[in-house]
Order: structure tokens, then sequence, then C-alpha cells
């Protein structure tokens, strides 16, 4: 079973980084505490991994045929390439380390790579932010109409606020397990090392540790430094990830909750105020999108290699 450390690394890496972006715009709004947002978001994403997550892991096991071994070495490769993007305060693609990581051990180790599901999960990358970013806008309006037709006193405001966002954020949690589980334990469903249910579980469990014990430096990334946010935005940015992550999730397609979210604050920054959005920040969390999945394909082909050497005395 030590092979399954190598999960449950890259599991505690995922919800570092990722897992708690669905509270980041609330916390720093001062909406919701981090204490509140990380324990909501951990006992959601556990939920929502072991109800809704074995679409997920179904798609992962067809990209790669799987080993214990390369099963292992897949997860470091992802983990570390992610564990690098939280030591810099970047919120990074776990789905794109993963696949980034199996390619990098295919490749090397000559085991086939299966091309037709490696593209379906590359296209909902890109769907992913732009997704978010159409939601958001949709929603802000909406919301928008619906807050100015109410016309509610300063106090009921801030009130439906704090409970809006802390729904939202718990939904977001909820979708994030139900989509994100896959990354973590899928080519260990693959390798028959863990059922599908039990993938779920322990995978679950690793994401929600990483949101208590070190989410708060992206998540004051992703809330602070793209655009400032209200309230009312931080709320319909934490909505429109959700929905999003959330159709991901059921149609099976493990995708990026940090890319969700930063298509949504872009799509808040581009109706308030288009010059309010900082070009120099997101050009640094998309550096970091396309470095993710190199950095996990060369750590996880170093991994595969210096295990594989042989040496003559």
């Amino acid at each position: 079973m030590y092979h399954l450390l190598g999960g449950i690394y890259l599991g505690w890496s995922l919800g570092a980084n990722d897992a708690a972006n669905v509270f980041g715009t609330a916390v720093t709004s001062r909406m919701v505490s981090f204490f509140t947002a990380s324990a909501l978001c951990a006992g959601f994403v556990a939920l929502g991994s072991v109800l809704e997550g074995q679409a997920g892991i179904e798609t992962i096991g067809t990209l790669a045929e799987q080993s214990l071994y390369t099963a292992t070495v897949t997860s470091v490769g992802a983990a570390v390439s992610i564990t690098v993007m939280t030591l810099l305060r970047i919120p990074s693609s776990t789905s794109q380390a993963v696949v980034g990581a199996i390619i990098g051990v295919g490749l090397i180790s000559g085991s086939a790579l299966h091309l037709a599901g490696l593209i379906r999960v590359a296209v909902c990358w890109v769907g992913t932010p732009v997704g978010a970013l159409a939601v958001a806008v949709l929603v802000y309006r909406g919301l928008g109409a619906v807050l100015n037709r109410l016309r509610p006193s300063i106090y009921a405001y801030d009130e439906l606020m704090r409970m809006g966002l802390v729904l939202a954020g718990a939904y977001g949690a909820y979708a994030l397990g139900a989509n994100n589980v896959a990354n973590v334990t899928g080519v260990y469903v693959k390798a028959g090392l863990l059922t599908p249910f039990w993938g779920m579980v322990v995978g679950g469990v690793s994401i929600a540790l990483g949101v208590i014990t070190y989410s708060k430096p992206v998540m004051m990334t992703v809330g602070k430094s793209i655009v400032r946010l209200d309230a009312f935005s931080s709320l319909v940015v934490v909505l429109a990830e959700a929905v999003v992550v959330h159709i991901y999730a059921w149609i099976g397609v493990p995708v990026s909750t940090s890319q969700a979210v930063v298509g949504a604050v872009i799509g808040v920054g581009l109706i308030k105020q288009a010059s309010a959005v900082k070009a120099s920040v997101i050009y640094r969390i998309v550096g970091g999108w396309l470095v993710t999945p190199v950095i996990a394909a060369l750590v996880a082909a170093a991994i595969y290699f210096v295990t594989h050497l042989r040496y003559v005395a």
C-alpha cells in the first residue's frame, strides 16, 4: 500500500493549491473567515468526492495503461509540479499536471497513450475558463437585476451576501471534490490497487487535508491579485466556478477550479471595469498553467528513468 502515498501526496497538493479557491474571494472580501471557509471546503470536498467522483475516475482510466509502479510515478510527478506552483503562490491545474505526468511516463516507457481521451481532456481545459467567464457575466447580470428589484437594506444585504457566499462556497467545494478526485486516485483505480469507491474516499480525504493545512497563500492570490472584489462580485465568481466545474463532473472530465475561478474573476472584472483586471498577474497565472504539465512530465519521466538505471560493477 506504500504505492498509495504518491496519491495522498498529490491529493494534499491539490487541496493546498486548488480546493480553497472556492472560498478565496469570500475570504479576501472579509465576508467569511479562513477557518470557516477551510472547514466547510474540506467537508464538502470529501462529500462531493464520494457521491459523484466516479465518472472522472473512469475518464482518467482511459488515458493510458497503468501498473502500480507507473501510477505512483505519475502521482509523484504531478504532485511535485503542483507543490512548486503552490510555493510560488500560482493557482495551477492538477488535471494538467496529471495528464502531463501520464504523457511523460508513457513516452519514456513506451506504453500506449490513448490520444482520443487526451484530446477530449485538453479541449475541456480551454472550455473551463471561457465557460466560467461567460457564466459569470450571466450570473452578474441576473443577480444584479434581482437585487435592484428587491432593494434590501444595508444590513439585509450584508446578511444575504454572507449567507450566499457560504452556500455557494459549499457547493463549489462539493463540485471540486466530484470533479477532481479522479486526478488523485484515478490511476490507482486503473492499476487495480483501489476500487472506485475507495478511490473516491481516499482522494477526498487527502484533498481535504491539503485544504486545511496549506491553502491560504494561493487563496489570497486568486482573491486579491487579479482584481479587487466586493461581496457581490465574490458571490458571482464562486457560483460561476461551481456551475462550470460541476457540469464537467457530470461529463466525467476533470478540470481545474483555478482556471474556472480565474475565468470568472476576469468576467466580473471586465463588467466592472476592464482596466481593473491586472494583466501582469493573469499572464503569470497562464504561464503557470503552461509550465505545470511540462514540469510534471519531466519529473515523472526523470523518476522513471532513474529508477530503471542498472549499474554494472
